[in-house]
């Protein structure tokens, strides 16, 4: 064997070996292969506009959609508040799903229970699941809420989650008084965006309505604060922290629901924190006090900014600010609703953007872009690749719907850099590979699962998005306000450039632009 525990190779060249090369070869012709040629004619036609034809056609089918399912938002809201641990009403593979993809992207333990329902559960109902379930993890794990979701299979059996949680409470699986939210979270509708929205105004509901019984409705006796909803953000730990620098920096008295900045950033300091950071159980319940609610995405909290202003706050979403203008609106936004003047720091930051723009404006502008993601992902990211100068030609949502449409053309309407460029909600992953075979672009810009068309299709990948599982940290940075919008910047300014070095390196045949000087 190539390899002894004195010296371990990587996975990369392991199976580079003659050993596992050889046994490679044999598991193909074990797979019963078909013919080369033919696989390659094959391969050939699916780049063909004949392919894309009958790609763009299919409806029964999704190939490698760019969306996940509603209770990994669920899980996602749940860990921003205080103390509080997720709870699943399903199967314990769902569970594993969603904390491995959250561990995976955060580099952080993800910790989430489940009812573990199987086919008793499934046939009879997942009550005693849910009663045992319960009285496990208050015991086990001490939180000061649990908040609870579901998945596909309590879903279709039609268990009741408010009728199960009374019955457990009664049953002493957890004290009558103690917290515990919950949300219907079906798996397969919506998806992961739409469990973010359920669940936080499940949670929110529980405070201020009532509890679910056991307390009075709360009052609401407004006063100046400001609510700021993230939404579902892989870059929560950067963005969510420079949102509260920005309203620290305004002085502003502000609540930010569903805070999980902390929990998916801790230390390593011989202590493990399952439980850290979030929005006090305390200040979930006076948020129903505050002026107004702002969040900064529209598509992941329609219902929670509804039952806000049902409550009778003013409400307030953005579309994931990104860049110059979506920031410029942000701020004046907080400055009208709070009173507060504009800080001259904030002016600065702004400057320092303009000023980077201008100094890489002629790399960016007229190149085109792919864009896929989460629907007010890919509205921010368009809105200051406009701004740039550059061409969102391809926009793509699994998740986004038709009045995301509406709006997505809206803004590319607006600008000369916008026009020819297209929209595409309810389309995956594989409909992008045809649209990058005919009609090739620049760049692509989306998550992890990019590199597959990267490597197909020859278009180089910037990675921003969720998840991202094959780069680290880049959560831990900002992509929203000024500073955020350098980031991004930065982010595409470095592959334009590592694309200009790759394409000149040819030592006397393309080196003539192989510079020192960008």
């Amino acid at each position: 064997m190539p390899q002894s525990a004195e010296h371990v190779l990587d996975h990369v060249e392991l199976f580079r070996g003659p050993e596992y090369q050889q046994m490679l070869a044999k598991k193909k012709i074990f797979e019963n292969p078909r013919d080369p040629a033919e696989v390659e004619r094959i391969k050939e036609w699916t780049k063909t506009a004949e392919y894309r034809e009958k790609n763009f056609a299919r409806e029964a089918l999704a190939v490698n959609p760019a969306k996940a399912c509603q209770p990994l938002g669920a899980v996602f809201a749940s860990v921003g508040f205080e103390r509080t641990l997720p709870f699943v009403h399903g199967s314990q593979g769902c569970v594993a799903y969603y904390r491995s993809h959250l561990s995976r992207h955060f580099k952080e333990p993800s910790s989430c229970v489940s009812s573990s329902m199987t086919e008793d559960a499934a046939v009879f109902g997942g009550l005693n699941n849910m009663t045992d379930g319960l009285a496990n993890s208050y015991k086990m794990y001490k939180p000061k809420m649990i908040a609870v979701s579901t998945t596909c299979m309590a879903e279709v059996i039609g268990d009741d989650l408010n009728a199960f949680i009374k019955t457990s409470k009664e049953k002493g699986s957890v004290p009558a008084d103690f917290d515990v939210p919950f949300a219907h979270t079906p798996a397969f509708v919506g998806s992961h965006v739409t469990g973010y929205d359920n669940a936080l105004k499940g949670i929110l509901e529980h405070f201020w309505d009532g509890k679910a019984g056991t307390a009075p409705k709360l009052e609401r006796k407004p006063n100046g604060a400001i609510n700021i909803i993230g939404g579902f953000d892989g870059y929560t730990v950067g963005n969510l922290r420079e949102i509260k620098r920005i309203l620290e920096l305004m002085g502003i008295q502000h609540t930010v629901l569903a805070d999980n900045s902390e929990v998916f950033d801790t230390p390593t300091d011989g202590e493990f924190r399952m439980y850290d950071g979030g929005t006090t159980l305390k200040d979930a319940a006076n948020a129903i006090h505050a002026k107004a609610t702002i969040s900064m995405q529209q598509w992941c909290t329609e219902k929670t900014l509804s039952f806000a202003a049902e409550h009778g706050q003013d409400v307030l979403s953005f579309n994931y600010p990104v860049g110059l203008s979506a920031t410029d609106d942000f701020i004046v936004a907080l400055s009208r609703i709070s009173g507060k003047e504009i800080p001259e720091q904030l002016a600065r930051e702004r400057g320092r953007l303009v000023d980077a723009i201008a100094d890489s404006s002629a790399h960016v502008h007229g190149k085109k872009f792919a864009i896929y993601g989460d629907p007010d992902l890919c509205y921010g990211l368009a809105a200051f690749l406009l701004e740039l100068g550059a061409e969102p030609t391809h926009v793509l949502s699994t998740n986004g719907n038709k009045a995301w449409q509406e709006k997505m053309q809206a803004l590319l309407a607006s600008s000369p850099f916008g026009q020819g460029c297209q929209v595409y909600p309810g389309r995956d992953l594989w409909h992008m590979r045809s649209l990058l075979f005919t009609e090739p672009v620049d760049f692509l810009i989306g998550n992890t699962y990019g590199k597959y068309l990267e490597r197909d299709t020859a278009t180089p990948l910037i990675r921003i998005g969720f998840p991202i599982f094959d780069r680290h940290h880049h959560h831990r940075s900002p992509i929203w306000g000024y500073q955020g919008g350098l980031n991004v910047l930065v982010k595409i300014l470095d592959k334009i450039f590592d694309e200009i070095d790759n394409k000149t390196n040819i030592l006397g045949k393309t080196d003539y632009s192989f510079d020192i000087i960008r």
